[in-house]
């Protein structure tokens, strides 16, 4: 088969039919409305993105609460945006009704920022810190967890994801580091619990077998203590608990998974491969493939970090351009069996229509990500994210940012 016919061909998640195998990841904007409600802009991006027919879409990382969050123009999902959350995803389905639309379901704990919100963590990292929470918050935010969920299927959504991944509370949790003796730490049980009761009490109290449910997890934070290594103290690799998290989930109805590995806070090159570093993207794939390998047939693994490969443009060595481009090696990592979809963030940035400029046979139309990197450092500044590339809009905020750094940083020396 041509990667072409590889890529276009439909898969099914649960009850739902993907048209084709490409994944647009939950990239966090940070241009919402302040009340967290969706903004025009976002209405912008996402209808693009069903108009490339993409075909399972994700809602950037949307807060279950407002206390502590990580972008201070984030998206939020409690009672008061149920209204405009239905609205939105009304809009952007008509695009293109054949997408599926997940909502990406987050609290960011250690990593919330405090410059407008609090950061809270269940057990302090070195250079992170927060404001200690125990039991009795870690079962409020599970509330929190399951009436977004509700929320989201009333709302339209096909699914959620339950985040589990990248440093935020989730993967606090499970992390071997939270090694105190509590009800969510210490022994696998016990950190496993927060993410295995969540799953269920969703399931039973949205109570809808055409939901999705699934969950993008951290295959290796890639630092001591970090998810998928072998001790608190430790940055050696195993994925004994990964793989008991992914095999618990699918045992509590979780359908998809979402490969992914680092903490973007600490480790951002081994979550997202930079120019400079382009084989960190391989080791995404061996991730994967373990992944695959332990999950049931029907259940489906969606891969990340296929950005990077471009149009084969990508500065990787002992390979061609044709064998190493995103089309050329994310069909091969289909037809092997690796993952089942191919997941891009960066890229959905550059060009969302990716998927319907390839169907339609115009491939020399793709704007490729160059991996600049520029949409990170735009995040990072709490500024409006997107393509400083491809887009005029996103330029102008980029120069304004570094401006408006340089000065902050004057007025501080």
């Amino acid at each position: 088969m041509s990667y072409r016919d590889t890529l276009l061909s439909p898969i099914k998640i649960g009850t739902r039919t993907c048209e084709n195998r490409f994944f647009a990841q939950a990239m966090e904007c940070n241009d919402q409305e302040l009340s967290g409600d969706p903004s025009e802009k976002a209405y912008e991006r996402y209808e693009n993105l069903f108009k490339g027919e993409t075909g399972l879409i994700s809602l950037e990382a949307i807060s279950v609460t407002h206390e502590s969050r990580s972008r201070d123009r984030q998206l939020m999902i409690k009672e008061a945006n149920r209204e405009p959350l239905t609205k939105f995803v009304q809009k952007v389905k008509a695009a293109n009704p054949k997408s599926v639309f997940i909502f990406q379901l987050t609290h960011s704990g250690e990593l919330s920022n405090p410059a407008f919100s609090k950061r809270v963590t269940i057990k302090p990292l070195p250079g992170l810190g927060g404001e200690l929470i125990g039991e009795a918050e870690v079962d409020k935010i599970i509330d929190d967890f399951v009436l977004a969920a509700k929320i989201a299927h009333d709302a339209g959504a096909d699914g959620i994801d339950m985040k589990l991944c990248h440093g935020y509370l989730g993967s606090q949790i499970l992390r071997p580091y939270n090694d105190g003796k509590w009800k969510y730490g210490g022994s696998w049980a016990n950190r496993s619990r927060f993410a295995f009761d969540l799953y269920e009490r969703i399931q039973r109290e949205v109570n809808d077998p055409n939901f999705l449910i699934g969950s993008k997890v951290s295959a290796w934070e890639g630092f001591p203590g970090g998810f998928g290594t072998d001790g608190p103290d430790s940055p050696i690799i195993d994925l004994t608990e990964p793989i008991a998290l992914l095999k618990g989930l699918e045992e509590r109805g979780a359908q998809y998974f979402i490969q992914s590995a680092g903490s973007p806070s600490i480790a951002i090159h081994l979550t997202q491969a930079g120019r400079e570093h382009p084989y960190w993207a391989y080791m995404h794939q061996f991730f994967a493939k373990e992944f695959k390998k332990n999950l049931k047939q029907e259940t489906v693994l969606i891969g990340s970090n296929f950005s990077p490969f471009r149009n084969g443009k990508n500065g990787l060595r002992a390979t061609s351009p044709e064998a190493s481009s995103l089309f050329a090696f994310g069909a091969q990592c289909v037809e092997r069996g690796v993952v089942d979809m191919v997941g891009l963030g960066r890229q959905s940035f550059a060009d969302p229509f990716l998927a319907k400029k390839l169907r339609e046979g115009k491939e020399e139309e793709i704007k490729w990500c160059t991996i600049c990197d520029n949409c990170l450092e735009l995040l990072i500044q709490q500024s409006e994210v997107g393509c400083t590339t491809f887009d005029k809009y996103y330029t102008d905020i980029l120069v304004e940012t570094r401006k408006e750094k340089g000065r902050l940083k004057v007025a501080h020396t």
